[in-house]
């Protein structure tokens, strides 16, 4: 039977010939002859079932034949000449001695590449088609060394690619040039050829690099103490050493708290005055944490976390330790159960007394939107105050640093009157005993606390806010003065006339 060829390998190889192929596949012994297409070819014999050779020049698809004494192989087994390839350009075309930089090479006949050379040195093949190629350029030293691609059909021309040596680092500033030596704060360091940053070192301790330009990085700095050199190392070497000095932090001191008392919710703005305040880790106000909202050395604004109804000591701790105390005080917000009196006219200028609890700090009293005039603490308790002008049933309200009362319990309701007015009164006179109805008509009469003839009190009833209906009193024969009083004041009087028995 003639010999079976079932496979190639390598299956291409470059025109020039010399590829180093086994081809597999059965009935060898005694083989006579290998061709590539119409080309023969050296070859050794390794067994029955494998020979090996080496590929004639040739060029495109050619079938591969084995002959022995039973006769040729006839199966379609082929291997292509594949086309060398080209490289036409590089982009860019030097880089850094680190390399690490992502170079793309143009040209043809580039698939399939096994390698790409910078000189002796392999770069990594990133992509690949026929066209171009993308690697990362290895490290080399200064110096211009050939690029080369090599696929299964050869090894390129070569392309010049030039290895430049980085400049090294300068430090020209830092800033700030000296800090606490728990280290963690922001350092800027200035100067040129930063690029590519990989360690900055405090002495011997390296910092964590925040930012980096070729001008300036950014670092926080790592605890230390005493002076120390601060160096930048890159690809281009280790920069010119500045001095950084660590110092120890002094104790931070408290010197007021404004205001010193809030609410019990929190959420009040307070300022906490002293020295040696910047770069606070915690302000506690007990054992609560108070949220920071802005920091210098003498000063430090929060916001006050909640806390119950007492008295809690406020500490500032920085990197130089914990502050002395200062006594805050926890509000509770103020609550009022009732007034007296409720009425009173809208001129305002009564007297009102407001009860309720949490009343000693009071700071400002409210009828509705306006202000109260001016008002007395009497206790905890209880209060005094000069009602404002108003119109209308409003909702009375205390401030204190605790918070502002609601109207969610007791009687904090406030009704401004108007002041009584009498039109008419009918009949208009009556017997001097006394004992006649008389109808006082006009208006603001149905708060109406008293009826007078003549200075006489006289027994009434407000029927509604236009008419009050009173039974007169006895009085000597003559005219006398009817007037009505409500808690908004006095009304304009009406003359009655007592006619003689």
């Amino acid at each position: 039977m003639a010999p079976v060829v079932t496979s190639v390998s390598p299956a291409q190889g470059a025109p020039a010939g010399g590829t180093n192929v086994t081809i597999t596949g059965s009935g060898f012994t005694g083989a006579t002859k290998v061709k590539f297409g119409p080309n023969g070819t050296n070859f050794i014999l390794v067994s029955d079932t494998q020979i090996t050779a080496k590929t004639p020049p040739g060029t495109g698809t050619v079938q591969v034949t084995v002959t022995a004494p039973t006769g040729t192989s006839t199966q379609s087994v082929f291997f292509t000449y594949a086309q060398a390839p080209v490289l036409t350009s590089l982009s860019p075309t030097s880089g850094p001695t680190s390399g690490g930089n992502v170079v793309t090479l143009n040209g043809s006949n580039l698939a399939g590449a096994t390698s790409v050379k910078f000189g002796s040195n392999s770069a990594v093949i990133l992509t690949n088609t026929a066209t171009q190629i993308t690697a990362i350029a290895p490290a080399g030293p200064p110096s211009s060394v050939n690029v080369t691609v090599t696929t299964a059909g050869g090894t390129s021309n070569a392309l010049a690619y030039t290895y430049i040596a980085a400049p090294a680092p300068t430090l020209t500033s830092l800033s700030p040039t000296s800090g606490p030596t728990s280290g963690g704060n922001t350092v800027t360091l200035n100067g040129s050829n930063l690029t590519g940053a990989t360690t900055v070192l405090f002495g011997p301790s390296p910092a964590t690099i925040l930012t980096n330009t070729a001008t300036q990085i950014t670092v926080s700095a790592p605890p230390g103490t005493g002076p120390v050199n601060v160096t930048v190392t890159t690809a281009g070497g280790t920069s010119n050493a500045l001095t950084y000095t660590y110092a120890a932090a002094s104790l931070p001191v408290l010197s007021s708290l404004s205001p010193t008392s809030g609410p019990t919710s929190g959420g009040n703005v307070v300022t906490l005055n002293g020295s040696n305040l910047a770069g606070p880790t915690s302000v506690k106000f007990g054992s609560n944490s108070a949220t920071i909202l802005t920091n210098t050395a003498s000063q430090i604004t929060v916001s006050a976390p909640a806390g119950p109804p007492s008295s809690v000591s406020v500490t500032v701790t920085t990197a130089g330790g914990t502050s002395n105390p200062l006594p805050y005080f926890y509000l509770a917000a103020p609550t009022l159960s009732d007034l007296s009196p409720h009425l009173g006219p809208d001129t305002g200028g009564n007297t009102v007394t407001i009860f309720g609890t949490s009343l000693t700090l009071t700071n400002a009293v409210n009828f509705g939107g306006n202000p109260a005039a001016a008002f007395t603490v009497v206790s905890d308790n209880q209060l005094t105050v000069t009602a404002p002008a108003g119109s209308g049933t409003v909702v009375v309200t205390v401030t204190t640093p605790g918070g502002t009362s609601t109207a969610a319990s007791g009687n904090p309701y406030y009704t401004y009157l108007g002041a009584p007015v009498l039109t008419s009164l009918t009949p208009s006179h009556g017997a001097d005993v006394g004992g006649d109805a008389i109808v006082l008509s006009g208006s603001n009469l149905t708060f109406t606390d008293a009826v007078t003839f003549g200075g006489v009190p006289a027994s009434f009833s407000a029927i509604s806010d236009t008419q009050v209906v009173a039974t007169s009193p006895g009085g000597a024969p003559g005219t006398v003065n009817v007037v009505v009083q409500t808690p908004a004041g006095t009304s304009n009087a009406l003359p009655y006339l007592y006619d003689p028995s």
